[in-house]
Parts: structure tokens; sequence; C-alpha cells
């Protein structure tokens, strides 16, 4: 950073870079905010949206420069806000990402008093001839994941609407869970950028298992022609996603549609660096290949 607050806009210079592409995204936190607004927890929610954006431009191999916040609330609340952005700061220290600025807007009628909204904003750079987009994926090249923390950013409607949002419902044991449902919920988004980036030689593609789940997300990175194959007996579908599905009675194809299911990145990989990337990372797990497309459908889950 080249300036400290007070200018209408964050200065940032960034070196060490022959040829740099800016890579930029932006997202939020979602329905998250009311599990974290019934429990009057806040610190972990600006960890969520860090990594949520930092993992998304991290799928073309960037890496992450700087991050803004917005917060929105129907009446401010410092002690809320403070707990959010440590939250924030926390997570972008954790990948070298300076936090460059943000906005907090107080606006009563639009959001309750006790309501607001995060949204966050990344730039990350990678030099021109390393970005990975999938392009170099072909048929045989292996689907290994990497497990979630749980629910990480998405599907919060559905679980709220399965396990309610008060307090009284979040902090409710089940004999499936160490923590109570509401912790469960809580548990911030995985970030993959330090456990990934020296392994980026290795790597055709990745896919950030967000909203839409597999079918949702792996299309993005895969060239035309091809169909990720992914067999579901390869990992052990963690106890929080089992207990939503058998509690909302919910099927499985929309359980797929929903949630991550458990596999929070998806990396795609020649047969022989996949043995390598296994080798260098003790949680990832071979959940399938990559076939020729005889269909519609670009992901089968089997």
């Amino acid at each position: 950073m080249l300036a400290g607050p007070g200018l209408f806009g964050g200065l940032f210079e960034f070196k060490g870079f022959r040829q740099p592409v800016l890579v930029s995204s932006v997202d939020g936190v979602g329905t998250k905010l009311k599990i974290a607004d019934a429990l009057d927890k806040h610190d972990t929610i600006g960890v969520d949206i860090v990594n949520h954006c930092v993992n998304d431009i991290f799928t073309s191999g960037a890496e992450p420069l700087f991050f803004l916040d917005y917060i929105a609330m129907g009446k401010l609340a410092a002690d809320r806000v403070e707990a959010i952005v440590k939250g924030l700061a926390k997570a972008c220290q954790e990948v070298g990402c300076a936090l460059i600025g943000g906005e907090t807007a107080e606006m009563p009628g639009l959001y309750a008093d006790e309501d607001y909204d995060l949204a966050g904003f990344i730039v990350g750079a990678v030099e021109k001839d390393s970005i990975i987009d999938g392009r170099t994926i072909i048929a045989g090249d292996i689907a290994i994941g990497l497990p979630s923390s749980g629910l990480h950013t998405n599907g919060y409607s559905l679980a709220r609407k399965i396990f309610g949002d008060t307090s009284d419902n979040l902090n409710k044991h089940y004999p499936e869970l160490v923590k109570t449902i509401g912790e469960a919920l809580l548990e911030p988004h995985r970030c993959y950028y330090n456990q990934l980036k020296p392994l980026l030689p290795l790597i055709k593609g990745m896919a950030h298992i967000t909203g839409g789940g597999f079918a949702g997300n792996i299309p993005r990175i895969l060239p035309e022609g091809l169909t990720a194959q992914l067999d579901d007996k390869s990992w052990t579908v963690p106890p929080l996603f089992q207990l939503l599905q058998r509690r909302g009675k919910v099927d499985r194809d929309e359980m797929y549609h929903v949630f991550n299911m458990g596999i929070g990145m998806v990396l795609f990989s020649s047969t022989a660096n996949a043995d390598k990337l296994t080798k260098k990372l003790p949680e990832a797990i071979v959940i399938g290949e990559v076939i020729k497309q005889s269909g519609k459908e670009r992901v089968l889950i089997t």
C-alpha cells in the first residue's frame, strides 16, 4: 500500500511480475450471515469472504494482491464491525494480501437494525504464460478432490430451512457432530492458496466448488467435448451433509447441486502428476477422471 486511510481510493504498487495479468473477483457471504447474527458471533465471517475470493482467483493461478470490503447495516454497531474486520485482516495476512480499503454504510429502512450484509472484492495477478484455465485438460486426466471445512459459504438458505436460524435451534447438539449445529455451520470457508501455490506446475485446472456444486463449477474449466466422471464412493461425505440430507429429506441430486458434499476444490492433472500431488497433499483424494463426452452431461457422479 502506498497510502494510509483518508484518500478516496486505495493505492497499491505491485512488483515482481514480467507480464502480469490482473485477476479479480467479487462475492458475498450470503445467508450464512443469519447464522452469525443468531449466535452473535461475527469474527469468522470476514475470514469466509476473504478465503472464498482468494480461492476464486487462485483457480487461474493468481497471487492475491489486495482486498476491499463492503459492510452495510441498518444501524452501525462498532463492536460488530470490529469483529468482522479482524476476521478480514487475519485472512488477508495469512495469504499476504493487503486489506487496502473498505466501505461501511448505515442504511436504516433498507436493513433492519440488526441486519447487515458483507461483500468482498479482490484483485490478484498471474504471469500471462502461467495462467491456469484448463485448456490442456484431456481425456484420461485425473480429478483430485481436496476436503472442504463444511458448507463454506453456500447452501445456507436450505440449511436454515432444515435446522432453523434461532439461537435455540443452532445451539442444539446432534449425535453425529462434535460441535453444536451452529458451530458446525459457522466453520470458516477453507483457503487452499498456501497449500497449493508450490504445486501449480503439476495442475492443469482447478474448480472451486461453490454454489451449483460439482455440475455448476467443474464445466467452467473443462474443454468442450469432455466430461468429468466422479465416483462419490471415493470419499466419505462428512456427517454434517448426511445430517442435512436425512433431516431435510433432500434427494441426492439436490444435495449435489446445493452443497460441496465435503469437497471444496477439485484439481485436474495428468496421471503422473496426480501421483505426485497425492503424495504431497495427504488429504487429497482421487475422485474421478476425465472422459470423452457422450451426452449432454459435463459432470457425471456415479
